[in-house]
């Protein structure tokens, strides 16, 4: 670990709880990414063999790209806001939440014109 100045040190117990929490949101961001690709795999190869498939099969990878998102945006909040300087801690609460919620719309736009394409009205 870097030395730091003792006005900058960060404070152990939260050092040691956002350790704990970035291991769980990495394991979390991985498992559900080999999810993601494993379903998507199949679901090519279903596509390609020419059989069809239910739409109720999206939503394994629908569930693992939100395990993927959700653990991204776990672990930049560690990092943006849960270890930051007390004094610019709520400018980053907003930077991240700004993000956080552009970000959050981006995917639901794109689970949702999928979904659509999938199944024309």
């Amino acid at each position: 670990m870097a030395d730091f100045p003792d006005d900058k040190r960060p404070n152990a117990p939260e050092a040691q709880t956002a350790t704990r929490w970035r291991k769980r949101l990495l394991t979390v961001e991985f498992g559900s990414l080999a999810v993601l690709l494993a379903t998507m795999l199949w679901l090519s190869g279903q596509a390609k063999g020419g059989e069809g498939f239910a739409t109720a099969w999206l939503l394994i990878p629908t569930v693992a790209s939100l395990g993927v998102f959700g653990s991204f945006l776990g672990l930049m909040y560690l990092r943006w806001v849960a270890l930051t300087d007390p004094k610019h801690r709520q400018r980053q609460k907003l930077l991240f939440t700004l993000l956080a919620v552009t970000l959050a719309g981006v995917w639901a736009y794109g689970i949702g014109n999928t979904w659509l394409s999938l199944n024309p009205s």
